[in-house]
């Protein structure tokens, strides 16, 4: 079976920022989220994906194909939410979502009804009067509705309130369960993560720095409190740490390197928490580069 995507040795150049290269792909099936912080690279790294912006070197191959903007083969496999919302704005969102379908012969009218009352888009409103949240909504109905391979989804639910973000997160859901789909997934709500990605890839910088699955850092990574007396000790494996007299709480992103240390240095009282995934990709985006996993 052909990889969603690969990416090899792409490049993309700004003045001041580099992009890459950057070597990446994914599995059938999955979810790949995409972190970081703003300006890391993350809408740049999409928009060469879909087309949008033409890289300096490498390749990007989607089901096998190159990614050539005039070929259209590659294109009808793809559903693209992005960060910013293009639609005919005096056109009322059913007339925009009409002349999609005329582009792709997968659309269901019937799939594009069910989408519009699960969100409740008022579809009668021209585009331009459509709140940030209802625009969102259009682009992804625009996207579901001819039920495409993969989904590249930019900030997906930015602008959604709670009740309609989980509406939209069970949607993903159900988009996942013939295991025939994929879905690359950039957000900075760092709760969706935890329901939805199986992967993560963090980039800072325009690089990558970090690869892993989302078990793997819920099995390493643990808050754990403990009473030592020494002075000015050097723990391992620390992302972050809090000490009050000889109190200590620490951040460990290798808990089982950490609590050895801490238990040969003769730490008492010593408790142990997992964490969440969300939290871990707070912990791992304030180091960045810095971070050492292992």
């Amino acid at each position: 079976m052909e990889k969603p995507f690969v990416i090899k040795d792409m490049v993309k150049k700004y003045p001041g920022f580099q992009l890459g290269p950057l070597n990446l792909e994914m599995e059938q099936g999955t979810v790949l989220g995409y972190i970081g912080r703003n300006g890391a690279g993350k809408s740049t790294t999409m928009h060469c994906m879909v087309g949008l912006l033409k890289f300096d070197q490498g390749e990007i191959n989607i089901y096998g194909k190159p990614n050539d903007p005039i070929q259209n083969e590659w294109k009808q496999k793809i559903g693209y939410v992005g960060d910013y919302h293009v639609f005919y704005e005096k056109w009322s969102a059913e007339k925009n979502l009409k002349f999609k379908s005329r582009f792709y012969p997968a659309w269901s009218d019937k799939k594009t009804r069910e989408l519009i009352k699960r969100f409740r888009l008022p579809v009668n409103k021209r585009a331009k009067d459509l709140s940030s949240g209802n625009r969102v909504k259009l682009s992804l109905i625009s996207v579901l509705a001819y039920s495409p391979k993969l989904l590249i989804l930019d900030e997906p639910t930015a602008g959604l309130d709670p009740l309609v973000r989980d509406e939209v997160l069970e949607e993903l859901f159900e988009v996942l369960e013939d295991g025939e789909r994929a879905i690359f997934y950039s957000t900075h709500i760092l709760s969706d993560i935890k329901r939805l990605v199986d992967n993560l890839i963090f980039l800072d910088e325009g690089e990558i720095f970090l690869e892993t699955s989302k078990e793997d850092l819920l099995e390493k990574w643990r808050q754990i409190t403990f009473h030592l007396t020494q002075e000015d000790i050097s723990l391992e494996a620390i992302a972050s740490r809090k000490k009050k007299g000889n109190e200590y709480q620490v951040i460990s992103h290798n808990f089982e390197k950490t609590l050895s240390q801490i238990k040969r240095l003769g730490a008492t009282n010593i408790v142990m928490n997992r964490m969440g995934i969300d939290e871990i990709s707070v912990q791992v985006i304030k180091r960045g580069k810095d971070v050492a996993i292992g």
